[in-house]
C-alpha cells in the first residue's frame, strides 16, 4: 500500500490562512464576526465543491463545465420566483425543478464528454464558457409574469440580480441557529452540507460507487469484465450536474440574491481550487477533500479582504484570490503530470 503524500497546496493555504489570522489579530479585527462569516461561506460554497466528486471519481475529470449545472439551478429559481413561491415551497421547488433540468442537460453533457475522452476538462471548459452566452440570450427573452424579475424599462428580459429576501433568502441560514454570545452557528445550513456529504460518502460504498473508482483506476479492465463504462460515466456526470444545480440554490439563498447572466461564469475555478487544496487527485476525491478544501479556500479569501483593506487597497483582495485560484489549478496540472511520468518510469 502506497504511503499517502503530503498535499503541498493544503499546507501552503493553511499556513497562509494562519498568517492572515495573525494579521487580523494585530490590526484588531473582530474575530467572532469573521468566524460567523467563515461558517456561512463554508456551507454556502460547500455543496458546489461536493458536486465535483462524482465526475472526478468516475474518471471524467474536474467539472470545468459546471456552468451547465449552475444554469439549471438558476432556472429552477427563476421558475419558483416567477410563481412567487416563498419559504420552503420556494426553496424545494427551486431544487426540484433545477435538478430535473440538470438531469436532462447532464445527460447531453455526458454524451459529449463520452465522445471526447481524455480531453474532458478542456472540452468542459469550452462547454461552460459557450453555454453561458446561450443562457444570457434565454434570460433576455424568457416570458415571466413576475414584474420584480423584469427590467423596469421595457418590461422584457430578466434583471441581472433578483432579490430573494421576500421569497426564500437565507432560509437555511436561519434554520436552527445556535447563538453563543455573538457567535452564531448556522446549524441548519451546516447540516444540509454535511447531509449531502454523508450521502456522497454512502454512495461511494455502494456497488455503483465502487465501479466509479474502478473506471477511474483502469477503464480498460472494467470494459473487459463486461461493464458499460459510458453508462456509469453518464451517471457520474449527471450526478455532478444535478449537485451543482442544488449547490447554486444553496449559494443563492445564503447570498440573498439570484445572480443571472454571467453570475456562474467563474464559479467552477474556485470550486476546483478548493477540492485540489483539500487533497483531491485527478481520479480520486473524497468528501473530506471537498469539505477541508472549501473551508481553507473560503476562509483564506474571507480573511484577505479586511487585511487588504487595512494594509493595502481594497481591490487587492480580488487580485490575490485570482492569483491563488489560478496558481493552485496550474500547480495541480503540473503536479499530476510529474506523478504520471513517475508512474510510467516505475512500470
Amino acid at each position: 500500500m502506497k504511503n499517502k503524500k503530503i498535499n503541498p497546496p493544503q499546507l501552503i493555504m493553511a499556513a497562509y490562512m494562519l498568517v492572515l489570522l495573525a494579521v487580523t489579530v494585530v490590526i484588531d479585527m473582530n474575530l467572532v464576526d469573521i468566524i460567523n462569516d467563515a461558517l456561512i461561506k463554508w456551507a454556502m460554497n460547500g455543496v458546489i465543491v461536493l458536486s465535483l466528486i462524482p465526475m472526478i471519481n468516475v474518471g471524467a475529470g474536474r467539472n470545468f463545465g459546471m456552468a451547465v449545472g449552475l444554469s439549471a439551478g438558476l432556472l429552477g429559481m427563476v421558475f419558483a420566483v416567477n410563481l412567487r413561491l416563498t419559504s420552503w415551497a420556494g426553496l424545494i421547488s427551486s431544487m426540484a425543478v433545477g435538478s430535473l433540468i440538470a438531469a436532462a442537460l447532464g445527460f447531453l453533457y455526458a454524451k459529449i464528454l463520452n465522445q471526447l475522452k481524455m480531453n474532458e476538462e478542456i472540452v468542459g471548459t469550452f462547454i461552460g464558457y459557450s453555454f453561458i452566452p446561450v443562457m444570457n440570450i434565454f434570460y433576455t427573452f424568457v416570458p415571466v409574469t413576475n414584474r420584480q424579475m423584469l427590467y423596469p424599462i421595457g418590461g422584457q428580459g430578466l434583471r441581472p440580480k433578483v432579490n430573494l429576501d421576500i421569497y426564500f433568502g437565507q432560509i437555511l441560514d436561519n434554520l436552527w441557529q445556535i447563538k453563543i454570545g455573538k457567535l452564531v452557528i448556522p446549524l441548519g445550513l451546516l447540516l444540509f452540507l454535511w447531509g449531502i456529504g454523508a450521502l456522497l460518502w454512502a454512495f461511494s460504498k455502494t456497488r455503483t460507487g465502487m465501479i466509479f473508482s474502478a473506471i477511474a483506476e483502469n477503464e480498460r479492465f472494467v470494459q473487459i469484465v463486461g461493464i458499460s463504462v459510458n453508462r456509469y460515466r453518464t451517471i457520474g456526470i449527471m450526478m455532478s450536474t444535478i449537485l451543482a444545480a442544488v449547490g447554486v440554490v444553496v449559494y443563492s439563498q445564503s447570498y440573498g440574491i439570484l445572480h443571472l447572466y454571467d453570475g456562474p461564469f467563474m464559479m467552477s475555478f474556485p470550486a476546483v481550487s478548493a477540492i485540489v487544496i483539500g487533497g483531491a487527485g485527478k481520479k480520486n476525491a473524497t468528501v473530506i477533500n471537498a469539505l477541508v478544501g472549501t473551508f481553507l479556500y473560503q476562509t483564506t479569501y474571507l480573511l484577505s479582504i479586511p487585511v487588504a483593506n487595512a494594509l493595502l487597497i481594497p481591490e487587492m483582495a480580488e487580485i490575490l484570490r485570482t492569483i491563488v485560484t489560478s496558481g493552485i489549478i496550474l500547480y495541480a496540472f503540473i503536479f499530476e503530470r510529474k506523478d504520471s511520468r513517475h508512474e510510467v518510469r516505475e512500470k
